[in-house]
Protein backbone atom coordinates (compact mmCIF):
# COMPACT_ATOMS: atom_id res chain seq x y z
CA UNK A 1 0.00 0.00 0.00
CA UNK A 2 3.05 2.31 0.10
CA UNK A 3 2.57 3.38 -3.52
CA UNK A 4 -0.92 4.79 -2.87
CA UNK A 5 -1.33 8.49 -3.70
CA UNK A 6 -3.41 11.11 -1.94
CA UNK A 7 -6.35 11.07 -4.37
CA UNK A 8 -8.19 14.38 -4.88
CA UNK A 9 -9.91 13.35 -8.13
CA UNK A 10 -13.42 14.68 -8.72
CA UNK A 11 -14.81 11.36 -9.90
CA UNK A 12 -14.25 8.49 -10.14
CA UNK A 13 -12.68 9.30 -6.83
CA UNK A 14 -11.12 7.95 -3.66
CA UNK A 15 -12.58 4.93 -1.91
CA UNK A 16 -11.89 4.05 1.74
CA UNK A 17 -8.73 1.97 2.05
CA UNK A 18 -10.55 -0.51 4.29
CA UNK A 19 -13.19 -1.03 1.59
CA UNK A 20 -10.60 -1.61 -1.12
CA UNK A 21 -8.81 -4.12 1.09
CA UNK A 22 -12.01 -6.01 1.83
CA UNK A 23 -12.85 -6.15 -1.89
CA UNK A 24 -9.32 -7.34 -2.63
CA UNK A 25 -9.50 -10.10 -0.04
CA UNK A 26 -12.79 -11.41 -1.41
CA UNK A 27 -12.10 -10.80 -5.09
CA UNK A 28 -11.45 -14.43 -6.05
CA UNK A 29 -13.79 -16.06 -3.56
CA UNK A 30 -16.53 -14.05 -1.89
CA UNK A 31 -17.27 -15.53 1.55
CA UNK A 32 -15.64 -18.76 0.51
CA UNK A 33 -18.11 -19.44 -2.33
CA UNK A 34 -15.32 -19.97 -4.87
CA UNK A 35 -16.19 -17.05 -7.14
CA UNK A 36 -16.10 -13.26 -7.27
CA UNK A 37 -19.11 -10.99 -6.82
CA UNK A 38 -18.47 -10.08 -10.47
CA UNK A 39 -19.11 -13.70 -11.49
CA UNK A 40 -22.09 -14.73 -9.39
CA UNK A 41 -25.75 -14.75 -10.38
CA UNK A 42 -27.51 -11.49 -9.57
CA UNK A 43 -30.52 -13.59 -8.55
CA UNK A 44 -28.60 -15.91 -6.25
CA UNK A 45 -28.89 -15.72 -2.48
CA UNK A 46 -25.43 -14.22 -1.98
CA UNK A 47 -26.02 -11.23 -4.24
CA UNK A 48 -29.56 -10.75 -2.96
CA UNK A 49 -28.04 -10.32 0.51
CA UNK A 50 -25.56 -7.75 -0.88
CA UNK A 51 -28.14 -5.56 -2.60
CA UNK A 52 -30.45 -5.72 0.41
CA UNK A 53 -27.61 -4.72 2.73
CA UNK A 54 -26.76 -1.72 0.53
CA UNK A 55 -30.42 -0.69 0.46
CA UNK A 56 -30.91 -1.17 4.21
CA UNK A 57 -27.78 0.74 5.19
CA UNK A 58 -28.72 3.73 3.01
CA UNK A 59 -32.15 3.76 4.62
CA UNK A 60 -30.61 3.59 8.08
CA UNK A 61 -27.98 6.27 7.45
CA UNK A 62 -30.63 8.72 6.24
CA UNK A 63 -33.25 7.51 8.71
CA UNK A 64 -35.64 7.00 5.81
CA UNK A 65 -39.27 6.29 6.61
CA UNK A 66 -41.28 3.50 4.98
CA UNK A 67 -42.52 6.12 2.49
CA UNK A 68 -39.24 5.83 0.57
CA UNK A 69 -37.76 3.27 -1.80
CA UNK A 70 -34.03 2.90 -2.53
CA UNK A 71 -33.36 1.98 -6.14
CA UNK A 72 -30.24 1.15 -8.17
CA UNK A 73 -30.40 2.40 -11.76
CA UNK A 74 -27.71 2.10 -14.43
CA UNK A 75 -26.78 5.11 -16.54
CA UNK A 76 -25.54 7.38 -13.78
CA UNK A 77 -27.01 10.74 -12.85
CA UNK A 78 -27.04 11.79 -16.52
CA UNK A 79 -29.77 9.26 -17.31
CA UNK A 80 -31.77 10.63 -14.37
CA UNK A 81 -31.69 14.05 -16.06
CA UNK A 82 -33.87 12.51 -18.79
CA UNK A 83 -35.94 10.12 -16.68
CA UNK A 84 -37.11 12.75 -14.17
CA UNK A 85 -39.03 14.95 -16.65
CA UNK A 86 -40.20 11.86 -18.52
CA UNK A 87 -41.74 10.44 -15.34
CA UNK A 88 -42.87 13.53 -13.45
CA UNK A 89 -43.71 16.46 -15.78
CA UNK A 90 -47.23 16.05 -17.11
CA UNK A 91 -49.01 17.70 -20.03
CA UNK A 92 -49.28 21.46 -19.46
CA UNK A 93 -47.06 21.41 -16.36
CA UNK A 94 -43.84 23.37 -15.82
CA UNK A 95 -41.22 22.16 -13.38
CA UNK A 96 -38.99 24.59 -11.50
CA UNK A 97 -35.26 24.14 -12.03
CA UNK A 98 -32.62 26.09 -10.12
CA UNK A 99 -29.55 26.52 -12.31
CA UNK A 100 -26.26 26.52 -10.40
CA UNK A 101 -23.77 25.11 -12.90
CA UNK A 102 -22.97 22.63 -15.64
CA UNK A 103 -24.90 19.65 -14.25
CA UNK A 104 -28.12 21.54 -13.54
CA UNK A 105 -27.83 23.11 -17.02
CA UNK A 106 -27.58 19.62 -18.50
CA UNK A 107 -30.62 18.49 -16.51
CA UNK A 108 -32.60 21.44 -17.90
CA UNK A 109 -31.48 20.62 -21.43
CA UNK A 110 -32.69 17.00 -21.13
CA UNK A 111 -36.16 18.19 -20.10
CA UNK A 112 -36.30 20.63 -23.00
CA UNK A 113 -35.23 17.95 -25.51
CA UNK A 114 -38.50 16.19 -24.60
CA UNK A 115 -40.49 19.43 -24.98
CA UNK A 116 -41.33 19.31 -21.30
CA UNK A 117 -42.31 22.47 -19.46
CA UNK A 118 -39.39 24.08 -17.61
CA UNK A 119 -39.12 27.30 -15.58
CA UNK A 120 -35.75 28.63 -14.46
CA UNK A 121 -36.74 29.58 -10.92
CA UNK A 122 -33.28 30.98 -10.16
CA UNK A 123 -29.85 31.03 -11.75
CA UNK A 124 -26.35 32.12 -10.81
CA UNK A 125 -25.21 32.26 -14.44
CA UNK A 126 -24.56 36.01 -14.20
CA UNK A 127 -21.72 35.33 -11.76
CA UNK A 128 -20.40 32.35 -13.73
CA UNK A 129 -21.99 29.93 -11.24
CA UNK A 130 -19.50 30.90 -8.52
CA UNK A 131 -22.28 31.14 -5.91
CA UNK A 132 -25.70 29.78 -4.98
CA UNK A 133 -28.60 32.09 -5.92
CA UNK A 134 -30.52 33.63 -3.04
CA UNK A 135 -33.54 35.09 -4.86
CA UNK A 136 -35.87 32.25 -5.86
CA UNK A 137 -39.07 32.52 -7.90
CA UNK A 138 -40.83 29.23 -7.12
CA UNK A 139 -44.26 28.28 -8.42
CA UNK A 140 -46.77 26.60 -6.08
CA UNK A 141 -48.14 24.71 -9.11
CA UNK A 142 -44.87 23.10 -10.21
CA UNK A 143 -44.74 19.28 -10.24
CA UNK A 144 -41.33 19.52 -8.57
CA UNK A 145 -38.37 21.80 -7.82
CA UNK A 146 -35.01 20.48 -9.02
CA UNK A 147 -31.68 21.42 -7.41
CA UNK A 148 -28.10 20.23 -7.64
CA UNK A 149 -26.93 20.23 -4.04
CA UNK A 150 -23.19 20.39 -4.77
CA UNK A 151 -21.48 21.68 -7.88
CA UNK A 152 -18.20 19.94 -8.61
CA UNK A 153 -16.88 22.25 -11.31
CA UNK A 154 -17.28 25.63 -9.61
CA UNK A 155 -16.98 24.32 -6.05
CA UNK A 156 -20.31 25.56 -4.65
CA UNK A 157 -22.84 23.86 -2.40
CA UNK A 158 -26.29 24.47 -0.96
CA UNK A 159 -25.83 24.77 2.81
CA UNK A 160 -29.53 25.52 3.34
CA UNK A 161 -31.88 23.98 0.81
CA UNK A 162 -34.84 25.99 -0.53
CA UNK A 163 -38.23 25.74 1.14
CA UNK A 164 -40.65 24.36 -1.46
CA UNK A 165 -43.85 23.99 0.57
CA UNK A 166 -46.07 21.27 -0.85
CA UNK A 167 -44.04 20.99 -4.05
CA UNK A 168 -41.71 17.94 -4.04
CA UNK A 169 -38.00 18.72 -3.98
CA UNK A 170 -35.85 16.63 -6.32
CA UNK A 171 -32.11 16.77 -5.67
CA UNK A 172 -29.08 15.67 -7.63
CA UNK A 173 -26.70 14.79 -4.78
CA UNK A 174 -24.11 13.04 -6.91
CA UNK A 175 -21.15 14.73 -5.24
CA UNK A 176 -22.31 15.16 -1.64
CA UNK A 177 -24.61 12.21 -0.98
CA UNK A 178 -23.99 10.57 2.43
CA UNK A 179 -21.66 13.43 3.44
CA UNK A 180 -24.07 15.00 5.97
CA UNK A 181 -27.44 14.32 7.59
CA UNK A 182 -30.55 15.42 5.70
CA UNK A 183 -34.21 15.89 6.59
CA UNK A 184 -35.30 13.44 3.90
CA UNK A 185 -39.01 14.10 4.51
CA UNK A 186 -38.61 17.24 2.39
CA UNK A 187 -37.70 15.31 -0.75
CA UNK A 188 -39.74 13.67 -3.45
CA UNK A 189 -36.54 12.19 -4.84
CA UNK A 190 -32.79 12.16 -4.24
CA UNK A 191 -30.43 10.74 -6.83
CA UNK A 192 -26.69 10.34 -7.21
CA UNK A 193 -24.13 8.66 -9.41
CA UNK A 194 -22.06 6.35 -7.22
CA UNK A 195 -18.61 7.33 -8.44
CA UNK A 196 -17.96 10.39 -6.29
CA UNK A 197 -18.93 9.49 -2.73
CA UNK A 198 -20.33 5.93 -2.69
CA UNK A 199 -18.36 3.56 -4.89
CA UNK A 200 -17.06 2.96 -8.43
CA UNK A 201 -18.85 4.13 -11.55
CA UNK A 202 -21.66 2.00 -12.93
CA UNK A 203 -24.85 2.72 -11.04
CA UNK A 204 -26.94 5.54 -9.63
CA UNK A 205 -28.77 5.42 -6.32
CA UNK A 206 -32.31 6.79 -6.39
CA UNK A 207 -34.21 7.49 -3.17
CA UNK A 208 -37.83 7.86 -4.23
CA UNK A 209 -40.90 8.80 -2.24
CA UNK A 210 -43.65 6.29 -3.08
CA UNK A 211 -46.13 9.12 -3.55
CA UNK A 212 -44.21 10.15 -6.68
CA UNK A 213 -45.21 6.90 -8.38
CA UNK A 214 -48.73 8.28 -8.88
CA UNK A 215 -47.37 10.82 -11.37
CA UNK A 216 -45.74 8.29 -13.69
CA UNK A 217 -47.52 7.69 -17.02
CA UNK A 218 -48.19 4.09 -17.99
CA UNK A 219 -46.87 4.63 -21.54
CA UNK A 220 -43.17 4.94 -20.74
CA UNK A 221 -40.63 2.38 -21.99
CA UNK A 222 -40.15 -0.24 -19.28
CA UNK A 223 -36.57 0.61 -18.37
CA UNK A 224 -37.28 4.35 -18.24
CA UNK A 225 -40.09 4.13 -15.69
CA UNK A 226 -39.26 4.34 -11.99
CA UNK A 227 -42.26 2.12 -11.36
CA UNK A 228 -40.33 -0.79 -12.93
CA UNK A 229 -37.45 -0.37 -10.47
CA UNK A 230 -39.81 -0.23 -7.51
CA UNK A 231 -41.95 -3.19 -8.56
CA UNK A 232 -38.95 -5.36 -9.50
CA UNK A 233 -36.70 -4.16 -6.62
CA UNK A 234 -34.07 -2.91 -9.12
CA UNK A 235 -33.86 -6.44 -10.55
CA UNK A 236 -35.86 -6.19 -13.78
CA UNK A 237 -32.58 -6.61 -15.65
CA UNK A 238 -29.08 -7.41 -14.42
CA UNK A 239 -28.03 -4.61 -12.07
CA UNK A 240 -24.45 -3.32 -11.76
CA UNK A 241 -23.49 -6.02 -9.26
CA UNK A 242 -19.95 -5.00 -8.35
CA UNK A 243 -20.69 -1.27 -7.84
CA UNK A 244 -23.65 -2.23 -5.64
CA UNK A 245 -21.34 -4.52 -3.65
CA UNK A 246 -18.93 -1.60 -3.22
CA UNK A 247 -21.80 0.64 -2.04
CA UNK A 248 -22.73 -1.96 0.57
CA UNK A 249 -19.15 -1.85 1.89
CA UNK A 250 -18.89 1.96 1.80
CA UNK A 251 -22.15 2.35 3.72
CA UNK A 252 -20.95 -0.25 6.22
CA UNK A 253 -17.74 1.79 6.63
CA UNK A 254 -19.79 4.95 7.14
CA UNK A 255 -21.91 3.31 9.83
CA UNK A 256 -19.43 1.14 11.66
CA UNK A 257 -16.07 2.86 11.20
CA UNK A 258 -16.92 6.54 10.82
CA UNK A 259 -19.91 6.60 13.15
CA UNK A 260 -22.69 7.76 10.80
CA UNK A 261 -23.50 10.96 8.95
CA UNK A 262 -23.32 13.38 11.89
CA UNK A 263 -19.76 12.26 12.61
CA UNK A 264 -18.90 12.30 8.91
CA UNK A 265 -20.17 15.86 8.53
CA UNK A 266 -17.98 16.99 11.43
CA UNK A 267 -14.91 15.46 9.78
CA UNK A 268 -15.82 17.00 6.41
CA UNK A 269 -16.07 20.45 8.02
CA UNK A 270 -12.64 20.02 9.60
CA UNK A 271 -11.08 19.04 6.29
CA UNK A 272 -12.68 21.93 4.41
CA UNK A 273 -11.80 24.47 7.12
CA UNK A 274 -8.17 23.40 7.05
CA UNK A 275 -7.90 23.61 3.26
CA UNK A 276 -9.76 26.90 2.89
CA UNK A 277 -7.64 28.29 5.72
CA UNK A 278 -4.52 27.42 3.75
CA UNK A 279 -5.92 29.13 0.64
CA UNK A 280 -6.98 32.26 2.52
CA UNK A 281 -3.72 32.71 4.44
CA UNK A 282 -2.52 35.38 2.01
CA UNK A 283 -2.99 36.41 -1.61
CA UNK A 284 -0.78 33.72 -3.19
CA UNK A 285 -3.82 31.44 -3.64
CA UNK A 286 -7.40 32.57 -4.19
CA UNK A 287 -10.63 30.60 -3.82
CA UNK A 288 -12.97 30.84 -6.80
CA UNK A 289 -16.34 30.33 -5.10
CA UNK A 290 -18.32 32.93 -3.15
CA UNK A 291 -17.40 32.32 0.50
CA UNK A 292 -20.98 31.70 1.63
CA UNK A 293 -21.38 29.06 -1.10
CA UNK A 294 -18.09 27.23 -0.72
CA UNK A 295 -18.35 23.47 -1.09
CA UNK A 296 -17.24 21.02 1.59
CA UNK A 297 -16.60 18.46 -1.15
CA UNK A 298 -14.87 20.29 -4.03
CA UNK A 299 -12.44 23.06 -3.15
CA UNK A 300 -11.68 25.20 -6.22
CA UNK A 301 -8.89 27.75 -6.28
CA UNK A 302 -6.32 29.55 -8.40
CA UNK A 303 -2.75 30.68 -7.97
CA UNK A 304 -2.63 34.45 -8.47
CA UNK A 305 0.10 33.89 -11.04
CA UNK A 306 -1.81 31.45 -13.27
CA UNK A 307 1.41 30.49 -15.06
CA UNK A 308 2.46 28.61 -11.92
CA UNK A 309 -0.53 26.26 -12.00
CA UNK A 310 0.87 23.65 -14.44
CA UNK A 311 4.05 23.58 -12.34
CA UNK A 312 1.97 23.13 -9.18
CA UNK A 313 0.05 20.20 -10.69
CA UNK A 314 3.22 18.50 -11.95
CA UNK A 315 5.10 18.96 -8.69
CA UNK A 316 2.11 17.84 -6.65
CA UNK A 317 1.81 14.60 -8.59
CA UNK A 318 5.50 13.87 -8.03
CA UNK A 319 4.83 14.44 -4.32
CA UNK A 320 2.01 11.86 -4.38
CA UNK A 321 -0.89 14.34 -4.61
CA UNK A 322 -3.10 13.38 -7.57
CA UNK A 323 -6.19 14.82 -9.24
CA UNK A 324 -5.65 18.53 -8.54
CA UNK A 325 -6.22 19.91 -12.04
CA UNK A 326 -9.40 21.99 -12.34
CA UNK A 327 -12.21 21.02 -14.71
CA UNK A 328 -11.30 21.63 -18.34
CA UNK A 329 -14.16 24.15 -18.73
CA UNK A 330 -12.80 26.54 -16.08
CA UNK A 331 -9.15 25.63 -15.51
CA UNK A 332 -7.39 26.39 -12.26
CA UNK A 333 -7.04 23.92 -9.41
CA UNK A 334 -9.49 21.69 -7.57
CA UNK A 335 -9.18 19.37 -4.60
CA UNK A 336 -12.11 17.01 -4.15
CA UNK A 337 -12.22 16.01 -0.50
CA UNK A 338 -15.04 13.48 -0.42
CA UNK A 339 -15.76 11.25 2.56
CA UNK A 340 -12.98 8.79 1.76
CA UNK A 341 -10.28 11.49 1.54
CA UNK A 342 -8.66 11.45 4.96
CA UNK A 343 -7.69 14.38 7.16
CA UNK A 344 -4.12 13.15 6.70
CA UNK A 345 -4.41 13.62 2.94
CA UNK A 346 -5.75 17.15 3.37
CA UNK A 347 -2.89 17.88 5.77
CA UNK A 348 -0.38 16.61 3.21
CA UNK A 349 -1.90 18.88 0.57
CA UNK A 350 -1.75 21.91 2.87
CA UNK A 351 1.89 21.19 3.68
CA UNK A 352 2.69 20.99 -0.04
CA UNK A 353 0.80 24.22 -0.72
CA UNK A 354 2.71 26.01 2.04
CA UNK A 355 6.05 24.78 0.66
CA UNK A 356 5.08 25.78 -2.88
CA UNK A 357 4.00 29.21 -1.68
CA UNK A 358 7.31 29.82 0.12
CA UNK A 359 9.28 28.72 -2.94
CA UNK A 360 7.37 30.86 -5.48
CA UNK A 361 6.27 33.87 -3.42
Amino acid sequence: MNNRVHNFSAGPSALPTEVLQEMQESLLSYRGCGMSVMEMSHRGDLFMEIIEEARTRIKRLYNLSSEYEVLFVQGGASLQFAMIPMNFIGEGEKADYIETGTWSTKAIAEARIQNKGVRIAATSKAIDFTGIPTALDLSPDAPFVHVTTNNTIRGTQWHTLPETGNVPLIADMSSDILSRPMDTSRFGMIYAGAQKNMGPAGTAVVILKKEMLKKIPATLPTMLSYRTYVEKESMFNTPATFPIYAISLVTKWLEETMGGLIAMETINHRKADQLYGCIDEDDFYAGTAVRESRSLMNVTFRIRDHALEPIFIERALKAGLAGLKGHKSVGGLRASIYNAVSEGSVGALCDFMDDFRREHR
